[in-house]
């Protein structure tokens, strides 16, 4: 059961296009993996939509009144409705089944989001049990990527100097905050400290603005190359 989900300003800022691709492609990718954030997403759009025409009215017809305003809006609805319902005796459409693509890792195939399907040819790099494919979205200092924790996997205690967003693709892992299932989006920051690890193995989508913090340990000395490998 997915109980992580993206905050409301995410959302709204996704569903007017205001979110940068590697978040953009975050959140599309949840949605489509959480029943409740469609549900969101559609009434967002939906409100979203209805002020963008009541802005549109307000412009041209700057005279108007609220009231002539949301006469001449539902007047617009009944006009779209009624061209559908017109247009629903015309030759059917027809739907192409969508391709279902995967990424394979270790041996192991993994369904991909439709956001994240285009991206067909990553370089995969690795240590030990954590794989890590980088995607070429070219956004500075922001870095968005597929990670892979193979099974009985962890990456080493850490925090963060800016913001880790992980989206679960597939799998589990769990940390000092609990357990993690696929569809899960999870947002950290500097205030964060954990420890991830899987049993199953589990693939992610990451976005970060920083290098992740070593705390515990030898892994502490990967700090000094935290740039290069973030």
């Amino acid at each position: 059961m997915i109980k992580h989900h993206p905050h409301a300003a995410l959302m709204q800022d996704y569903v007017e296009g205001k979110l940068p691709l590697s978040l953009s492609i975050a959140v599309s990718a949840h949605i489509e993996l959480c029943p409740c954030c469609q549900q969101q997403a559609d009434k967002l759009t939906a409100q979203t939509a209805m002020r963008s025409w009541r802005d549109t009215e307000v412009q041209t017809e700057p005279k108007s009144t609220a009231a002539e305003a949301d006469f001449d809006l539902q007047a617009n609805f009944d006009a779209m409705f009624a061209d559908i319902v017109e247009n629903e005796t015309a030759e059917p459409l027809v739907h192409k089944p969508v391709e279902v693509t995967s990424v394979e890792c270790k041996g192991t195939h993994y369904p991909l989001p439709r956001a994240l399907r285009s991206f067909d040819s990553l370089n995969w790099y690795g240590l030990g049990k954590i794989t890590r494919a980088r995607l070429p979205l070219e956004e500075q200092e922001v870095r968005a990527s597929l990670l892979h924790i193979d099974k009985h996997g962890s990456i080493p205690a850490h925090t963060h100097k800016g913001y880790e967003l992980t989206l679960l693709i597939a799998g589990e892992f769990s940390d000092e905050n609990g357990t993690y299932h696929a569809g899960d989006f999870i947002w950290l920051d500097a205030s964060n400290h954990h420890t991830p690890e899987t049993k199953e193995g589990c693939l992610c989508y990451t976005v970060s603005n920083a290098p992740l913090h070593f705390t515990q340990g030898v892994s502490q000395l990967l700090n000094g190359i935290g740039k290069v490998i973030y």
